[in-house]
């Protein structure tokens, strides 16, 4: 049971690594351990993108992003996508009951196919990231538990697509597999890459044969700086047919690929590894009645691609594969030995054209209304926020108490919607409260209502209270944590028993509400300060959604702006659109008030431009002004309120402006100090200093 690491486990206890919220990452190892000190990290794709765009592709962000993960939960394991990467370095340390089962030797120099969500990992710095691979160089160590998933690294073969290979090694083996199970002659490939389409192809001649006609579909937009020609180049001989389309526009792309190519419309397997919102319905015109579709991860939207298949009336057999096959590393590698020339040279265009995974962003601007979903009024795009929604369409089926966390601004009462519109109780009142608003002298009176003559100044016929008005639906106390600690145990006894008493009433009364609350600040925070009851927040936490803020989900703000825009035009009676820089500097900019910041600075431009498009410079002063008045003291009214003034003093007052906006804005010293370029023990001082 030790041999996979269950004494590393710190929390929760009793649970497995992969699955454990944090691992014990520290560098000594154990007998039945071994540690690997880490070169390289491929990064799961999902992964990778959510933390790029949430990033906004900084360099120095991305990596800032991957070691807080690393730092916060001793492993990569990223909690907004529940994936984590595999990793390539060289042995540092065996301990001795691992010498007998570990066919290596300490120095050498193996990749590790076990995923980083369920090893000890510590990064000391992050050199370089690669945007092409999904790769970063790094320093640290990891700790492996299990010698056998681990294999050499072979000089000649280049570590960045083999770890690409690699990440994918069952998925080729099952290809190979079903290719000559259902003696498969017309493969297509919905490709994010031009590394897999090749391996892929590959995999399936060998199982059927030179005569296999192997179609890839790319989306337009991931390759801008690369012909249709080129790419064909690229990717022959294994490949017969390379179409670049739109592949959020299913069928105009599927009658273009039709019309070009018959074939391509019975596909025996179709293989979806792109994740792209549209190529799992492409998937399904492209392939034949009772072919396969085959999903490189449950996560491309393999749910989405079974509800099309049904709603079309076409009998598909769905296949996925995320999970390991013995010795599949080996059959992978010896497709990558055989292609080796072809894998060199797409390497050496992708070189040529740094950086091609850049072109996401313009993917994003694009596109950026076209594939947002909305549900409920709540507009996204961000695979974050996604994420998130699908959190509280699940919550939304369980008739329990729920709390929604999230910063001032983020959108808590339109997920607190989505809650309540998709229950059980969607046709029941829903009753919205701000906790913040109420007087503490008349909480009780507000929330369980009054009896005629029960104090002086009640209604003459009483009062029904918030709880009596959201019988049998939802009562939603926003800023709940602002209650009195008096009000807080009287809460607790109606979500206890389900009953209470009007003020000044003899009459016990029951009631059936679900109660769904909301706190900018972490409730656990609260009680850790005795500022909440413990018990209850536990009656209160049965789920939980932390809604992230917009600087966690970038996509969602190039949707809401074109949503915003939209709107308020509407409003206003004229058009306004904002140029491709101007959108660009929204996203970069971090967002402290969120969502309702973006609407309150989108209304804004509208008002103020004279012009049809909004331009960059009108942006930039604008989101300039907001942080120059947040962070710059106003000088020119200190020298006009004093004769004379104390130049260190003021020095001393902007410094603690500027450090405590830092720290406001990237949450934790590290960030701040990295944000301001000074050394972190110079902030923690300055922050000690200065009482922030």
């Amino acid at each position: 049971m030790d041999n996979f690491g269950l004494k590393r486990v710190i929390e929760p206890q009793d649970t497995v690594p992969v699955t454990a919220w944090k691992l014990n990452n520290d560098r000594e190892i154990g007998h039945d351990e071994i540690r690997l000190s880490i070169e390289k990290i491929h990064v799961e794709w999902d992964n990778f993108q959510q933390i790029c765009t949430s990033c906004g592709y900084d360099d120095e962000r991305v990596k800032a992003r991957i070691m807080d993960i690393v730092d916060k939960r001793g492993k990569l394991h990223n909690p907004y996508t529940g994936s984590g990467g595999i990793c390539m370095g060289i042995i540092d340390a065996i301990g001795k009951d691992m010498k007998e089962a570990c066919e290596h030797k300490v120095g050498d120099r193996v990749y590790c196919i076990t995923t980083l969500m369920a090893l000890p990992l510590c990064l000391e710095r992050i050199k370089e990231v690669d945007y092409d691979h999904g790769q970063f160089e790094a320093e640290g160590y990891a700790i492996i538990f299990r010698a056998e998933h681990m294999f050499p690294v072979e000089p000649r073969v280049k570590s960045n697509y083999t770890m690409t290979a690699i990440d994918e090694a069952g998925n080729f083996k099952r290809i190979y597999q079903l290719a000559g199970q259902e003696k498969a002659r017309n493969i297509a490939i919905l490709a994010r890459d031009l590394f897999t389409p090749l391996i892929y192809g590959q995999a399936a001649r060998k199982a059927m044969g030179d005569d296999v006609s192997v179609t890839v579909v790319l989306d337009e937009t991931s390759f801008p700086n690369m012909t249709r020609q080129e790419i064909e180049k690229l990717l022959a001989p294994n490949v017969k047919h390379v179409h670049l389309v739109d592949e959020t526009r299913p069928v105009p792309t599927y009658k273009e690929i039709y019309g070009e190519n018959p074939q391509a419309g019975s596909a025996d397997i179709v293989i979806v590894g792109e994740d792209i919102r549209g190529a799992e319905t492409l998937a399904v015109l492209l392939v034949k009645d009772d072919g396969i579709l085959f999903f490189s991860s449950i996560k491309s939207n393999y749910a989405q691609g079974v509800f099309v298949a049904e709603t079309m009336g076409k009998a598909v057999r769905a296949h996925y594969l995320d999970q390991y096959i013995e010795k599949n590393e080996s059959f992978t590698m010896s497709l990558v030995r055989s292609l080796l020339p072809e894998l060199d040279a797409v390497d050496q265009a992708y070189n040529e054209k740094k950086k091609m995974t850049q072109s996401f962003r313009n993917k994003l601007k694009s596109r950026a209304f076209d594939t947002a979903e909305k549900i409920n009024d709540f507009i996204f795009q961000d695979p974050v926020t996604r994420e998130m929604v699908e959190d509280a369409l699940n919550v939304a089926k369980y008739d329990c108490n729920v709390i929604i966390q999230g910063e001032t601004g983020v959108g808590k009462e339109k997920v607190l919607q989505i809650i309540h519109y998709n229950s059980p109780r969607q046709l029941q009142p829903c009753i919205k409260i701000n906790c913040a608003t109420i007087q503490e002298n008349l909480a009780e009176a507000e929330f369980f209502g009054y009896e005629k003559g029960a104090f002086t100044g009640a209604q003459s016929q009483g009062k029904e209270g918030y709880f009596e008005l959201a019988h049998k639906g939802t009562l939603f106390l926003d800023e709940i944590g602002t209650l009195p600690l008096s009000m807080q145990s009287k809460l607790l006894r109606v979500l206890q028993e389900n009953q209470y008493y009007r003020v000044g009433g003899t009459e016990q009364k029951s009631v059936d509400v679900r109660v769904v609350c909301a706190n900018n600040i972490p409730l656990q925070k609260l009680v850790e300060e005795g500022k909440f009851r413990e018990d209850l927040y536990y009656r209160l936490n049965i789920c939980m959604i932390n809604v992230p803020p917009l600087r966690e989900r970038k996509e969602d703000i190039l949707c809401l702006t074109e949503a915003f825009l939209a709107n308020y035009s509407r409003k206003f009676g004229i058009t306004r659109e904002l140029s491709p820089k101007a959108l660009e500097l929204l996203c970069r900019y971090h967002w402290p008030g969120n969502v309702r910041e973006l609407e309150n600075v989108i209304q804004r431009l509208i008002i103020n431009c004279r012009e049809t498009v909004i331009e960059d410079d009108m942006v930039d002063q604008l989101l300039n002004k907001a942080v120059y008045d947040e962070t710059v003291m106003d000088v020119g009214r200190e020298f006009n309120r004093e004769s004379s003034v104390d130049f260190k003093d003021l020095m001393e007052q902007q410094e603690k402006k500027i450090i405590a906006y830092a720290l406001k804005k990237e949450g934790t010293t590290r960030k701040a100090a990295e944000f301001l370029n000074l050394p972190q023990a110079t902030l923690a001082r300055k922050k000690v200093k200065y009482g922030l």
